[in-house]
């Protein structure tokens, strides 16, 4: 396993699902973990499961939340060595134009203004440090959209221009990659189905196009981003890494 002692990692929305997962991974690789997450009371229980971590309430859609959310990382750990934009919510699923703006907006801000913000105030501090990186968390859908998602799905593709964007305007001191995970049972995916647990006739449906013949799980993510953001991976900057059994192919 790649390590990452005496690195310091911030995972934004670590309270559950990817972010949990990811923040328990990079501690268990050695790494001090800033738990982020607009839930504080998530937060703060995530940061307790591991041995060094601190929880800080973020909003990642707010300038001066985010601000502080570096401070805090500097504060407590004298730096930042990576990166992990997380933090996304869904829509419902529906048809684009039966979708609220308020919805739209509130999507677009925390999905795309985050990986925005938390870039431009942590990667100052991030230059400091050799080798360092950023890891976003983007989807297949953005690259193979599909009805009912698509204002979701052109917020993950605008993660991967930014990724990319960036990876060309760091390099080489900060690298900057992506992951693009295929579906996966969390409560994300619930909320965009409206539904407390996913029914099995839509589990079906879900798992009928991935070639592997399952959904992603949440560690299937954490090792992909851990990799992304490890020594293993330092030729590697303005990869969108395709996490989805296979998905794209088909």
């Amino acid at each position: 396993m790649p390590t990452f002692k005496d690195k310091t990692v911030i995972v934004t929305g670590a309270a559950s699902g990817f972010g949990q997962t990811t923040a328990h991974t990079f501690a268990e690789a050695g790494a001090r973990v800033v738990v982020a997450d607009i839930d504080a009371d998530g937060a703060a229980r995530v940061a307790k499961e591991l041995e060094r971590a601190v929880a800080v309430r973020t909003d990642v859609s707010d300038e001066q939340s985010v601000r502080a959310m570096v401070d805090t990382a500097v504060r407590e750990f004298g730096g930042i060595d990576v990166l992990v934009n997380n933090a996304g919510v869904p829509h419902r699923s529906m048809p684009m134009l039966d979708l609220p703006v308020e919805d739209a907006d509130r999507m677009w801000a925390v999905n795309v203004r985050s990986v925005f913000l938390c870039c431009k105030y942590a990667v100052p501090v991030m230059r400091e440090r050799p080798d360092s990186s950023v890891v976003n968390v983007a989807s297949i859908g953005a690259l193979r959209p599909r009805p009912g998602m698509t204002v979701y799905n052109a917020s993950k593709g605008a993660v991967l221009t930014l990724t990319r964007g960036l990876a060309a305007e760091l390099a080489p001191n900060v690298r900057v990659n992506a992951v693009n995970p295929v579906v996966a049972e969390t409560g994300f995916v619930q909320g965009a189905q409206g539904v407390d647990r996913i029914p099995d006739d839509v589990r079906a449906a879900m798992v009928a196009g991935i070639p592997m013949g399952r959904t992603a799980t949440v560690q299937d993510v954490a090792d992909s981003i851990r990799y992304l953001a490890s020594p293993e991976a330092g030729f590697l900057t303005g990869v969108c890494l395709d996490v989805d059994g296979g998905r794209s192919i088909q």
